[in-house]
């Protein structure tokens, strides 16, 4: 793939994700204290899309997969990555339930178990799910979409701590100064 047809695509991916979370999502929760399918939609949407732009460095048309590559070390070191990164998103997703993840119902902050060390948890564990897909098919084409899901997450991570703000007041604020947003304060 060209490398400029792959950087307009990440650039307007990160331009349709600016418009989704940082207005249309942002919207809701402030008018409606809550997502629309719509919203819950065009942020699955702007997950999906990005997932898929690794068919433009990854070894592969799509929907195939690539073949893994050959190195073993590598293929464990990516396949590793991916797994606990996959496995934490899950746990993450699990522990805070189905209407929280989709903004339905945050009638609480969560501060127990992996939350307690991270307020994104699972932001940072499918981040290195990614990784591990970067690991596995490296290029600088890798490097860029991993950047361009940093950018993407954290619109959400402020849209998201925006609402929780607004809902939770001093709770939430609190929350703020014990656990850090992502790792490190």
């Amino acid at each position: 793939m060209h490398w400029f047809v792959y950087f307009v695509s990440l650039f307007l991916l990160i331009g349709f994700s600016y418009l989704v979370f940082r207005i249309i999502v942002r919207r809701d929760y402030k008018f409606r204290k809550k997502t629309t399918w719509i919203s819950v939609f065009l942020e699955t949407f702007v997950f999906a899309l990005h997932v898929n732009l690794a068919y433009l460095f990854i070894p592969a048309k799509w929907p195939a997969l690539p073949s893994l590559p050959t190195n073993k070390l590598i293929l464990f070191i990516g396949l590793l990555l991916f797994i606990i990164g996959l496995l934490i998103t899950l746990i993450g997703m699990a522990s805070l339930g189905l209407k929280t993840i989709f903004g339905w119902g945050a009638d609480r902050v969560k501060h127990s178990g992996i939350y307690r060390l991270s307020r994104n948890p699972q932001i940072l564990a499918y981040g290195l799910a990614l990784i591990g897909i970067a690991v596995l098919w490296p290029s600088w084409y890798a490097v860029g979409w991993l950047l361009s899901y940093g950018v993407i997450a954290h619109m959400m991570v402020l849209t998201e701590e925006e609402y929780l703000s607004q809902l939770h007041g001093n709770t939430y604020k609190k929350y703020c100064t014990e656990v850090p947003r992502y790792l490190i304060r």
